[in-house]
């Protein structure tokens, strides 16, 4: 997964190599480096053999990645302080409701509702042994989250190495990487968002292993390349079980195997062996989700199946598909500083290149096919939220955009000048090009809809406005960053100054981004939900083993409710039509305006029960009724 010089048009093309000494030093510049720094062709992976590195060195390395592993999550922990209580309805509720059913727990009635697959709350179901209570069980599951997305640090570390980025400037960038916001920030809530970037670069760096390996000359070979394809067959199942993103995965995991055995880059036993891996995980995973069916939608689902299948057989639906995907892309690059599509042009150049290898060929045309499916895949399911987030948007690709952000960075870091100039010109025009098309289709709903801070914490931090969206403006100050990221580079010899430059300029507007999407966003988000909703000081909640809701109360209100009472079953029914179960133990009734709260009880509440709390808010107003 090499990237080197000649993979663009204009770049330079490099010497006759010279044999490379058995002792050279691991950040040495290769002996047919060009003046100026910029290394023409680095070794083709696996890298040409060198002396293992002495063992006080690996030592070192070791305690190295230790300790960034440990500060990587004391960063996410901290960043995490604050949350108490789901936000990022209703998908934090789902995969928590999940998790406790999969533990013996409630049910909770999500009916209609998106399905919220059962890779994810597997997961978290540690954080039911430990955790104490609603609050504790969910700090419990951001902790799970910190070690597991803290994993990006070696993940990047390892892909970086692959793109021959040398070994102290992978480290470093290892810990850009890992600090991205879509790595970053939604590792703070309980979403799959914070393990599927992860997810999808192992699967990229066994499946990179699995493709490119030689023949196994022994035993001891053959077993490691039969380890890589199942390892990279598992993350994609797992990653299926998590997410209806991971259909898409599965499906480009699926076409590579196709091609490694027509192509005959692997024998047939090798492709058989990671097949089979796939169709058991898979077919396990399936099983999972369909247990979890009856206990969360009773009633049905919002079949986003049937979204799809119509905005694909209709002219408007296939506009709506693919200007809502290129949305997606644009806020790519916009959020990365341009880095991300700097990838993801590189990635195209070395799909289409005549002298690519074709395993290598197959890989990038995998990743390329990852980013358009889940693109145009999601935006094609999705529903019509009369939100800005409709057509910008950046969560969907955040799995993806970790490993563009590496790419992006190799070919910075490595590129010849005129190289570097014209994919940052590409990547530049292809940023302005998916900004037009947004602007085109969207127009004034850009202003008119609904703008949910939560769905921007990248270009909020860009445009310094965490009240309305801005889209020249951020793409402006993301073609900016771009440029400065280019020129750190450029104007500085890359063995000194400019890598670290570049490195600080990266980290720092990630962890700015972060830290005011932290404080901006989600900590308002907590603070107001936990006045809305928060129930404990009036009702001993531990005691209350089912709870009724109407549906009639915002479903943000109403899953929260679910959510606090942790020990309650949690079902809910329309006041309008049916009364309220008599055998809940908790009621909980939409307000009427200009009444008083026992007067939402329709037709007036049967003996036994009492109004114990009531809240009029933003959201909905709502009166919560107990028995006794």
């Amino acid at each position: 997964m090499t990237l080197d010089g000649s993979s663009f048009p204009g770049s330079r093309r490099p010497a006759r190599r010279a044999p490379v000494s058995t002792h050279t030093p691991q950040d040495a510049a290769p002996p047919d480096a060009p003046p100026g720094g910029a290394v023409a062709r680095p070794p083709a992976f696996p890298a040409d053999p060198v002396a293992a590195p002495p063992r006080a060195d690996r030592r070192r390395w070791a305690w190295l990645f230790a300790l960034g592993w440990v500060a990587q999550v004391a960063v996410r922990l901290w960043l995490a302080s604050g949350q108490t209580v789901p936000v990022a309805t209703p998908d934090e509720s789902g995969y928590l409701f999940a998790a406790r059913v999969l533990t013996g727990g409630p049910d909770a009635d999500m009916s209609f509702g998106t399905v919220y697959r059962g890779g994810y709350p597997l997961l978290l179901t540690p954080a039911f042994w430990i955790g104490e209570g609603p609050v504790g069980v969910y700090r419990a599951a951001l902790a799970i989250n910190a070690l597991v997305s803290a994993a990006m640090l070696p993940l990047a570390y390892l892909l970086l190495r692959r793109l021959a980025v040398r070994r102290r400037w992978s480290y470093v960038f290892a810990h850009v990487t890992a600090l991205l916001p879509g790595v970053l920030f939604y590792s703070g809530f309980v979403l799959t968002d914070a393990i599927l970037p992860v997810l999808v670069v192992g699967w990229l760096l066994l499946a990179h292993t699995w493709l490119t390996a030689p023949p196994p000359a022994g035993r001891r070979s053959s077993v490691r390349l039969t380890l890589a394809g199942a390892g990279a067959s598992l993350l994609v199942a797992y990653a299926y079980a998590c997410h209806t993103r991971g259909a898409i995965l599965l499906l480009v995991h699926a076409a590579l195997l196709g091609a490694a055995l027509v192509f005959r880059w692997r024998t047939w036993r090798a492709v058989a062996a990671a097949t089979l891996a796939l169709a058991a995980a898979t077919a396990t995973g399936m099983l999972l989700n369909r247990s979890l069916l009856p206990h969360m939608y009773p009633q049905g689902d919002n079949d986003l199946g049937g979204n799809v299948v119509k905005r694909l057989t209709t002219l408007d639906g296939w506009g709506w598909t693919l200007s809502l995907g290129t949305g997606q892309v644009w806020y790519q690059s916009v959020a990365t500083g341009g880095v991300a599509a700097l990838g993801l042009v590189a990635v195209a150049f070395l799909a289409v290149r005549r002298t690519t290898p074709g395993p290598l060929r197959a890989l990038a045309l995998a990743v390329a096919a990852l980013v358009a499916g889940i693109a145009f895949a999601t935006s094609a399911a999705l529903p019509v939220e009369y939100r800005i987030g409709n057509y910008v948007y950046g969560r969907y690709l955040a799995s993806v955009t970790p490993a563009l952000f590496a790419v992006g960075v190799a070919v910075l870091m490595r590129a010849s000048r005129r190289t570097l100039l014209w994919a940052a010109g590409t990547a530049a025009v292809l940023t302005v090009v998916a900004a037009c098309v947004v602007q085109w289709y969207a127009g004034d709903l850009l202003t008119r809809y609904t703008y949910t801070a939560y769905d921007f914490p990248e270009t909020s931090f860009l445009t310094w406005d965490w009240t309305a969206f801005h889209l020249w403006r951020a793409t402006l100050a993301g073609l900016g960053l771009l440029a400065l990221s280019a020129a750190s580079v450029l104007l500085r010899p890359r063995r000194t100054n400019g890598p670290l430059l570049l490195a600080g300029l990266l980290a720092v507007v990630a962890v700015a981004m972060c830290v005011t999407a932290t404080e901006r966003i989600a900590q308002p988000l907590v603070r107001a939900e936990t006045a809305y909703t928060d129930l404990r000081g009036s009702v001993d909640l531990t005691k209350q083993r089912s709870i009724a809701v109407d549906w009639n109360i915002w479903w943000t209100i109403r899953l929260s409710q679910y959510y606090w009472a942790w020990w309650g079953d949690g079902r809910v029914f329309d006041a309008r039509w049916t009364a309220p179960p008599q055998d809940a133990d908790m009621i909980v009734l939409a307000w009427p305006k200009n009444a008083p709260p026992t007067a939402s009880w329709p037709k007036g509440a049967p003996p036994g029960w009492r109004v114990v709390a009531s809240r009029r808010t933003v959201e909905g107003d709502w009166v919560a009724w107990l028995r006794g």
